[in-house]
């Protein structure tokens, strides 16, 4: 009995096949995008109004999938830590949109909790 757990040749052929689909892919969508942009002279106002919303999006959906965690109880859900400073460090930003006075709300909120409060 050899120690290591090789895949078969047909299994492996696939993964690779796979591979090089999902990259052939993303290389044609983005340069599908740079060769749009290159023909055209201005992004049309719509565009520029949807594009916004892009960092907010984006930042949301790396964020608070961490923030809201599903715990057994609706209590133990609510005294998340991270949520908590997910919360403090959202009030900030809201009130001074500040980015420094967010992320040192957050941390030292979440650092509070954690390490203090639910020590």
């Amino acid at each position: 009995m050899t120690g290591g757990s090789a895949l078969p040749l047909g299994d492996s052929l696939e993964v690779w096949v796979a591979i090089l689909l999902i990259g052939v892919a993303t290389y044609g969508f983005r340069i599908s995008f740079i060769h749009l942009f290159g023909r055209i002279d201005e992004v049309p106002d719509r565009i520029k109004r949807l594009l916004r919303y892009v960092p907010p999006a984006v930042l949301a959906a790396l964020v608070l999938p961490d923030l809201v965690t599903l715990r057994p109880s609706v209590a133990a859900t609510l005294v998340d830590e991270r949520l908590i400073a997910g919360v403090a460090a959202g009030a900030v930003a809201w009130r001074t949109e500040n980015v420094m006075a967010t992320i040192a709300t957050g941390m030292v909120t979440l650092w509070l909790f954690r390490f203090v409060v639910f020590a």
